[in-house]
């Protein structure tokens, strides 16, 4: 099912500047609150556009910006790393993150889960690398006709997402659907669990 998959070649599209209009991180992160938050990882990092802008609302000691695409990670190497060095690019493989248990405060994905074959497998992932008190939230598109984003039939419904989140272990999952062209999921794992 490749077709879901953004194509790297339009890469440009990623850092349109009216995407942080539409996803404001400062907004997202205040439906967070995770002030001590000092480690995050982006899942499906594309060009790190909102890495960049979580780097500079959250201020993280250490930012991993994780993708499947070769071209979008050396893109990140040339134009971000030398101005973010907190910002590290990490090659991912589709279902796996090559990053330690518990390494994150918090770990994210903006746009990416309609794209995904499998989510379950990178939620566990994103759950495994999550530090037990941390936080997931995800951030997608809308179900519903609109001029922008991916077709109709490959988008998600917060519901089906939110069940994924709970199975894969994280709890109090929270809907947000205040954005007006996507909506917002956040969830916490538990602080005994390992």
């Amino acid at each position: 099912m490749h077709d879901k998959k953004f194509d790297p070649k339009k890469l440009e599209k990623l850092n349109n500047p009216q995407r942080l209009q539409d996803i404001p991180p400062a907004r997202i992160w205040d439906k967070l609150n995770r002030p001590g938050a000092d480690v995050l990882l982006e899942i499906g990092a594309g060009t790190a556009f909102f890495s960049v802008a979580f780097q500079r609302h959250v201020k993280p000691s250490t930012l991993y910006a994780c993708d499947v695409s070769e071209t979008m990670l050396d893109w990140v190497h040339n134009n971000i790393v030398a101005e973010f060095p907190a910002i590290i690019p990490v090659h991912s493989g589709e279902n796996t993150i090559p990053l330690a248990d518990g390494i994150a405060d918090v770990a994210f994905m903006i746009n990416l889960h309609h794209e995904l074959d499998n989510p379950a497998l990178i939620l566990a992932e994103a759950y495994r690398t999550v530090k037990p008190g941390g936080a997931v939230f995800i951030v997608d598109w809308k179900k519903e006709n609109m001029a922008e984003g991916p077709p109709l039939h490959i988008r998600c419904t917060p519901e089906q997402v939110m069940e994924q989140v709970q199975r894969a272990g994280f709890t109090n999952v929270n809907v947000f659907n205040d954005l007006p062209k996507h909506f917002l999921l956040v969830g916490t794992k538990d602080a005994q669990h390992a």
